[in-house]
C-alpha cells in the first residue's frame, strides 16, 4: 500500500494556493521583463506581495500546523521567484553599468536565498520581529523606484545593494500589524494602478521602515 505521505494532498493547504499564486505572479513578472514590459512586471511583483501577505494571514487565522515544514518551504520558494529573481532581473534590465549591474543582481538573489533559508531555520522561534529586512521589501523597493521614475542608475544600484545586505543582517524589524497591513495593501493597489505619486509614497514609506532600527540605535546612543 502506498504511503499517504507521498501524496501531495497530504501536505497542501489553502495558504499554499496563495503562495503558488505569488510564485505565478513572480514568473509572469519575469516573462514581462524579458518582453520589455517593465511597468507590468512591477505590477505583477506588487500583486505577488499582496498574495504573499494573504497566505500568511490565512495560515494564522486557521491556526495551521506545519510540522513537516511544507508550507514554509512553498512560501519561501515562491518568495525567491517573486522577490529575489524578478527584482534582480529588473535591476539588470534598467541599469547599464557593465558587470556592476550583474554583480548587484546576483547579490539580490544570493541575499534573498540566504535570508529565506535563515527564516526557515529560525521560523519556530516566536517573535514580533523579523531578523533582517523581509524579502518582499526588495520587490516593493525596486518596483516603486521604477514606477516613480525619478532615480538615476547610481542611486538605484546603491539602494538595492544596501537593501540586499540589510536582508541578511541580524537587525530586527517590527512585524506589520493587521490594521497597518491593510493600509500597505491599499497603497500597493494604488501603486499597481500606475499612479506615480503613490509609487513615490510607497518608496518613502519603505525607506522609513528600513530606517526604523537605525533611528532607534541613534536615539539610544544619544541618551
Amino acid at each position: 500500500m502506498k504511503n499517504t505521505r507521498y501524496k501531495i494532498q497530504y501536505y497542501i493547504g489553502v495558504p499554499d494556493l496563495f503562495s503558488i499564486i505569488n510564485a505565478s505572479l513572480g514568473f509572469l513578472s519575469i516573462i514581462m521583463i524579458l518582453k520589455g514590459g517593465l511597468a507590468v512586471a512591477c505590477q505583477f511583483m506588487l500583486l505577488a506581495i499582496i498574495f504573499d501577505s494573504i497566505d500568511g494571514w490565512i495560515a494564522r487565522r486557521i491556526k495551521r500546523r506545519d510540522d513537516e515544514g511544507f508550507g514554509k518551504n512553498v512560501d519561501s520558494l515562491s518568495d525567491i521567484i517573486s522577490f529575489g529573481v524578478a527584482p534582480a532581473l529588473l535591476i539588470y534590465s534598467i541599469t547599464s553599468f557593465r558587470y556592476i549591474n550583474i554583480l548587484v543582481s546576483l547579490l539580490i538573489v544570493t541575499c534573498g536565498i540566504l535570508r529565506l533559508s535563515r527564516f526557515n531555520v529560525i521560523t519556530d522561534i516566536k517573535s514580533d520581529k523579523f531578523i533582517g529586512l523581509p524579502i518582499p521589501v526588495m520587490a516593493a523597493i525596486v518596483s516603486s523606484i521604477y514606477l516613480s521614475s525619478i532615480f538615476n542608475e547610481h542611486t538605484i544600484l546603491l539602494i538595492v545593494t544596501l537593501t540586499s545586505l540589510i536582508m541578511i543582517s541580524s537587525i530586527e524589524y517590527p512585524k506589520i500589524k493587521a490594521k497597518n497591513g491593510a493600509i500597505v495593501v491599499i497603497l500597493l493597489i494604488l501603486t499597481i494602478l500606475k499612479l506615480k505619486i503613490f509609487a513615490m509614497i510607497l518608496f518613502l514609506m519603505l525607506i522609513a521602515y528600513i530606517a526604523i532600527p537605525f533611528i532607534l540605535i541613534i536615539k539610544r546612543d544619544t541618551k
